[in-house]
């Protein structure tokens, strides 16, 4: 079994702006399909962001470990300042002819229902599972130049690699304060699997929505590039599909993928005293 990880995780004062007229409509570098996939999961942060607080915090007290709680307290930091940049995107976004405020409120009651419908530990177990498909998606951002690439350089791209390193800091505390309340695999096997079907069947529904709403969507040969486009994402590459199914394996641990080199990579491009994200620290 996986060790903690002991490395300090501490939020950081951050903040982006997006001006009126600094993002193209199509933002992706102009591709219509990943720049509403890329709304549609922003606008789902917030309400998801404070989702996994909330499924975290009712079991902090139970955490005895004095490095996992620590680690507790830098999680909740980071996600509640990951949920106001994303406040912030989702505005502007909304203002572009993206649906994000309406797929906010359909995040919200979601949620909500999931809250009155499973048990705290199952919540929790969510929050894990959930965790684990945004590191790996981070890790995939953070590891491939081709990935990087679609984000160009605007403040969606700084905005995302913030976030995909923060998410790779933190992607085994949820699970691992799961597993510090005696949740089990059964558990959590299960959780990931209904996990799987709603997290890709939301996307499709709510992406297909959204583009319906852009006219850009009726053009045939723009809307065929696009899809054509997406058969060879970054982010649909077998080797990511198979980090996810590695979740469901009986004593797997987040931690079974070493990350140590690619944060120590990535903390000075973003964080040094000459990284990308120097002008937007508080």
């Amino acid at each position: 079994m996986t060790e903690t990880n002991a490395l300090p995780i501490r939020a950081r004062r951050i903040h982006f702006d997006y001006p009126e007229g600094g993002l193209q409509r199509h933002y992706v570098q102009g591709d219509l399909l990943m720049s509403h996939i890329i709304a549609y999961l922003s606008a789902t942060f917030p309400e998801g962001e404070d989702f996994f607080v909330r499924s975290v915090r009712r079991h902090a007290d139970r955490v005895t470990d004095p490095v996992l709680k620590d680690q507790v307290k830098g999680f909740i930091g980071q996600e509640v300042t990951h949920s106001r940049e994303h406040v912030a995107l989702n505005e502007r976004l909304q203002e572009m002819g993206y649906p994000t405020g309406f797929n906010d409120r359909m995040t919200a009651r979601a949620l909500a229902r999931d809250e009155r419908l499973f048990s705290p530990l199952t919540c929790l177990a969510m929050t894990a599972a959930l965790e684990h498909f945004t590191a790996v998606l981070a890790e995939s951002l953070l590891g491939d130049e081709d990935a990087q690439a679609l984000l160009g350089s605007t403040e969606v791209r700084k905005m995302l690699l913030w976030h995909a390193y923060e998410e790779s800091e933190h992607r085994a505390v949820a699970f691992d304060v799961y597993r510090a309340v005696g949740g089990t695999e059964r558990r959590r096997i299960w959780t990931m699997r209904m996990v799987t079907l709603t997290f890709f069947g939301s996307v499709v529904v709510f992406t297909t929505l959204s583009l319906l709403r852009d006219r850009s969507t009726y053009n045939p040969v723009r809307l065929v590039r696009s899809l054509w486009a997406l058969r060879r994402s970054p982010f649909l590459k077998r080797s990511l599909r198979r980090r996810l199914r590695q979740y469901n394996k009986v004593g797997f641990h987040p931690n079974d993928v070493d990350n140590t080199a690619l944060l120590e990579r990535w903390r000075p491009e973003l964080f040094g005293e000459t990284g990308q994200l120097v002008a937007n620290m508080a």
